[in-house]
């Protein structure tokens, strides 16, 4: 397995904005429009969200993002791993690393939400291997047939 270099990122590389392109192409293959929650590349830059990404030897392997909800709740978005990377431990690389930066803000807690269709079930596997669970729907999601939310405390 590589060993991946995680950084801050402003999503102004033309390597970010491709993966990102990729995840929301593939967020609407696989689910209806409705149930799309990604969010664009404008909306990753707001304040409220902090977006990281996992480099190997200058080689984008994947993404992710925490956006504050609360003093006590953090949410984890855009997850993804490069396709060139799958399986190789870029995802769980960025989920632990976005776990402790959840843990030096003083989360109590992080949640999360992602698809329901088979696609998304290895993103589901990573989560539920590190501690997350079925949860309602939070914060601005709804019950949502193609929708998922899980959480897990910290």
């Amino acid at each position: 397995m590589p060993i991946y270099t995680i950084r801050e990122d402003d999503l102004s590389g033309p390597a970010i904005g491709d993966l990102l392109r990729l995840h929301l192409t593939e967020m609407h293959r696989w689910s209806p429009p409705e149930s799309v929650h990604a969010m664009p590349i404008e909306r990753l830059r707001q304040p409220d969200v902090t977006f990281y990404s996992a480099w190997d030897d200058g080689l984008l392997a994947a993404c992710g993002a925490i956006r504050h909800l609360a003093s006590d709740h953090g949410e984890l978005k855009s997850m993804r791993a490069h396709p060139d990377y799958r399986g190789r431990g870029a995802g769980k690389a960025i989920l632990l690393h976005l776990l402790d930066v959840a843990r030096q803000r003083g989360y109590a807690r992080v949640s999360l939400e992602t698809g329901r269709p088979e696609p998304f079930l290895p993103a589901r596997r990573l989560y539920e291997s590190h501690g997350f669970v079925e949860c309602p729907p939070f914060g601005s999601y709804g019950i949502d047939p193609f929708s998922i939310c899980m959480t897990r405390p910290l």
